[in-house]
């Protein structure tokens, strides 16, 4: 005898409602994708390193013009809650304190793989693109590169570009801003051009 089983979707509401009340908790490593509650893999030194510079030569570089958040949630829609590396977001009046970023608020989103560079491109990239996230970076610490998704379209971007070692790359929106590739992601640099 062959039993049917079915899934239960997950909303953002849902997701808050278990962590208010102990399901999760703040120290369980989890995001919401596509309605399924999915845990994350452990942060390794080279991912942690990789985070923390980049927050650190965006905050330095782009200054005020920019907030830069790290590793929150990003309020996609309904059935997405994915905790991208970091964001840069537009900033308004309040610092966001009279409610959360939505997508047309990101600037630029960044995901940092070490281990999930496939997931990060078969499902996380067209969910931004879905949303309209203008432009998208994934950090590749094992082949020391920096992948650009730009101009979103339905669930793709219609322009990718990877930049390697030595090459540089600025975000659309702050085009006098450019961070320098490298192999050490501990040395990422950034230059005003």
């Amino acid at each position: 005898m062959r039993t049917e089983t079915s899934r239960k979707w997950f909303t953002v509401d849902d997701y808050y409602r278990m962590g208010e009340t102990g399901i999760l908790s703040e120290n369980d490593r989890t995001e919401l994708i596509e309605g399924e509650i999915l845990e994350m893999s452990p942060i390794g030194d080279p991912h942690m390193i990789a985070v923390t510079r980049a927050s650190m030569i965006f905050a330095r570089g782009i200054g005020d013009r920019v907030v830069v958040s790290v590793q929150n949630p990003a309020f996609i829609d309904r059935f997405n809650l994915p905790q991208p590396d970091v964001v840069l977001i537009r900033p308004r009046e309040g610092f966001y304190g009279d409610g959360k970023p939505y997508p047309e608020d990101v600037v630029l989103l960044i995901e940092v793989s070490d281990s999930s560079l496939r997931f990060d491109r078969e499902v996380k990239v067209p969910i931004y693109a879905r949303s309209g996230i203008r432009e998208v970076w994934i950090v590749d610490l094992q082949n020391a590169a920096i992948h650009v998704y730009r101009e979103p379209k339905d669930k793709t971007y219609t322009s990718i570009e990877t930049r390697h070692h030595g090459e540089t790359v600025s975000p659309q929106a702050y085009p006098d801003f450019a961070v320098k590739v490298s192999t050490s992601w501990a040395s990422l640099r950034y230059c005003l051009t």
